[in-house]
């Protein structure tokens, strides 16, 4: 691991990223015979976008991703090994195209991790009734979703902030809370090393919350996210995370035509399909 050489400056650097294009966007019926359907997996475009971005962090943030949180539901898992296979590549090729690509892998650069307090957000917000589980419970098998990662990557001693997804109905002020103290304690936890984050719409967008207060106000992308980062103080003290910079994420406004002028009306966004 590199965490000597990522705070050389004396930084700690966070990002907190959606995952990729989802299945159920692209086939709609997909989710008729699915077994799973509250968990699609991601569409090829949503894999090769996904790929991509790992390119993009690893030729130009500045700084190395030393380990990868990730949200046990499916698009994200599908998203994080992509990503870790662009930014584990032995070669960087700047044609390669997915992790179908990628011919060998450095499994020391990266350490991989699933954490339950990234988790979608289970009310019928964000999961439609209809698909959600009949009796709310969501199971997850984690050595089978350990498995879709890069060999050697997977670090199976980390300890999960939260035990188990959050029950069904989970309030707007419990998963901004649950989102902002799982990133808090594990860049706590971990603060010689740079961290992703590969979750949902919702934690994104409380990255927003907690430093802009108008995260409503936020559209995230498919593999939309937030670069944060916070100055490591002589001694065991930090400074606050402030945000750097975004990608993927842009202002939400509505143009309201009022006679001859048009009015800009700030009005927050509805999530649909995070």
């Amino acid at each position: 691991m590199e965490s000597a050489k990522s705070n050389i400056q004396g930084y700690q650097n966070v990002i907190v990223m959606r995952h990729g294009d989802r299945l159920d966007n692209f086939e709609p019926l997909w989710t008729s015979t699915a077994a799973r359907p509250w968990d699609p997996p991601l569409a090829q475009d949503g894999k090769n976008r996904a790929f991509r971005n790992g390119q993009r962090l690893r030729s130009q943030v500045g700084f190395p991703i030393h380990r990868v949180f990730v949200s046990p539901f499916l698009r994200c898992i599908q998203t994080a090994s992509e990503v870790v296979a662009a930014l584990s590549a032995v070669d960087f090729d700047p044609n390669a195209v997915s992790s179908r690509d990628v011919l060998s892998i450095d499994n020391t650069k990266i350490k991989v991790a699933i954490e339950f307090g990234l988790s979608e957000i289970p009310n019928p917000i964000f999961i439609k009734s209809e698909v959600a589980p009949k009796d709310g419970k969501f199971d997850f098998k984690i050595s089978d979703l350990e498995a879709m990662f890069p060999e050697g990557t997977v670090d199976s001693n980390v300890d999960m902030i939260y035990k188990e997804v959050p029950e069904w109905g989970e309030s707007a002020q419990a998963f901004e809370d649950r989102y902002y103290k799982t990133v808090k304690i594990l860049a706590e936890k971990y603060p010689s090393e740079n961290l992703l984050f590969v979750t949902h719409w919702g934690a994104v967008s409380v990255a927003f919350y907690n430093y802009f207060k108008d995260a409503t106000k936020y559209v995230v992308d498919y593999c939309g996210s937030v670069e944060m980062r916070r100055q490591i103080l002589n001694g065991d003290g930090f400074g606050k995370f402030e945000v750097v910079t975004s990608h993927g994420v842009s202002y939400k406004y509505t143009k309201i035509p009022v006679h001859d002028h048009v009015l800009v009306s700030q009005s927050p966004v509805e999530p649909v399909c995070v």
